[in-house]
């Protein structure tokens, strides 16, 4: 049966919330800073090498550029040929490093448009983060097209109740490093090329923001892997005050898509602690002042959990929530029950019936297709990686 009412819903497993307005709980400490030396490239853009290099070095320092490019093209310091002394070769290669990451498992599925794959790739430490290879419909012209789901930490502590990874909290942050680390090791071990970049694997990115705007930049360098800013998007529960610290970076093409997944104070409170800090108005505030091109549209990701957030109230909150934030494309995503399940998989009626609710509101709905839920890697499913080996 559909919730239509405002009452905030009871979740299977769990007893009723008590009201209590405040957020996730803090996180622990963050990871220590990184090690003098050797200093990981995967870290630094292009301009930061030269700098490093610099004071590093007693010569070389001038090929910088060329290093860093070769470093993200084959993931390995190379001076060879170059004309460097055998002593400045080996001072490049002891005192910076490309901090590729082990690749523990690939899993995959196939689609409509190719195979949905991802990978559980080892830290220096023995944690383990997942990321995610998702097929895309083919460009015109007919070139293949996919999307790389990037992590941002080890765990996480939004703790939203339908999500696998925040079902052990937080371990800690990636460093800039690791997150790049997982771009250019996938491209170099596994041969994954892909198109476009979405920080909406494990973690959120805007919990560990400094280190995310820091792989940004690293990602969109220029003599590195060179990602424009309008082929990166980042994802977020929107944690008090995030979204304006985001849009400080002054990276005006960059893309933002928000998990959403509730029309209500009550059910997305319920569904995601993050609300209880600061309700679905103010959020949507904070939204309309996120817009820094004409052309921007937001992406609000809305997980439909038959039950618990599929009433005609809930499209109805979803509507003004989009009217107040200005230009909204609704990601319907059908819910994917993992582990434990808060509720079952939407039938085709029920995704039909609240994508209708929706456009009668005047919203903009595109049906997000399942793609890896065999494998554990749709939305909210991402979790082995939380475990040291």
């Amino acid at each position: 049966m559909n919730d239509t009412t405002a009452s905030k819903p009871v979740l299977p497993g769990r007893e009723a919330d008590s009201g209590s307005s405040q957020a996730p709980g803090p996180a622990p400490s963050r990871a220590p800073s990184q090690g003098q030396s050797p200093l990981d490239i995967l870290g630094l853009g292009s301009a930061e090498l030269a700098d490093a290099a610099a004071l590093r070095l007693p010569k070389g320092s001038g090929l910088a550029g060329t290093i860093y490019s070769r470093a993200f093209a084959t993931g390995r310091i190379e001076t060879e040929g170059l004309g460097l002394s055998a002593a400045t070769e080996a001072a490049w290669k002891e005192r910076f490093g490309v901090g590729l990451l082990a690749v523990r498992r690939v899993v995959e599925e196939e689609g409509e448009f190719g195979s949905t794959s991802k990978a559980l790739l080892g830290t220096a430490d023995g944690l383990g983060v997942e990321c995610v290879r998702i097929p895309m419909p083919p460009a015109p012209g007919g070139a293949a097209r996919s999307t790389l789901c990037l992590s941002s930490q080890v765990g996480c502590r939004m703790a939203c109740a339908f999500c696998e990874t925040g079902a052990g909290g937080l371990t800690r942050d990636l460093r800039a490093a690791e997150i790049v680390a997982q771009v250019l090791t996938t491209r170099i071990l596994l041969g994954w090329d892909c198109n476009n970049i979405v920080f909406m694997g494990m973690g959120e990115p805007l919990d560990n923001l400094d280190e995310v705007a820091r792989a940004i930049r690293v990602l969109m360098d220029r003599r590195g892997l060179s990602y424009g800013a309008e082929r990166i998007t980042v994802c977020s529960s929107c944690p008090p005050g995030g979204v304006a610290r985001l849009r400080d970076l002054g990276l005006k093409r960059l893309n933002l898509s928000i998990s959403l997944n509730g029309g209500l104070d009550a059910t997305r409170s319920a569904l995601m602690p993050v609300n209880r800090a600061r309700g679905l108005d103010d959020l949507a505030d904070e939204l309309a002042a996120y817009s820094q091109r004409r052309n921007f549209v937001l992406a609000a990701n809305y997980c439909l959990l038959p039950g618990l957030n599929d009433g005609i109230e809930e499209a109805r909150g979803v509507a003004a929530f989009a009217a107040r934030v200005g230009r909204v494309l609704v990601n319907l995503i059908p819910y994917n029950p993992g582990s434990t399940p808060l509720s079952r998989a939407p039938t085709e009626e029920e995704i039909e019936r609240f994508t209708g609710w929706l456009e009668a509101g005047g919203c903009h709905v595109r049906r997000r297709t399942r793609k890896g839920a065999s494998i554990m890697a749709a939305c909210g499913q991402l979790r082995a990686g939380d475990r040291p080996a």
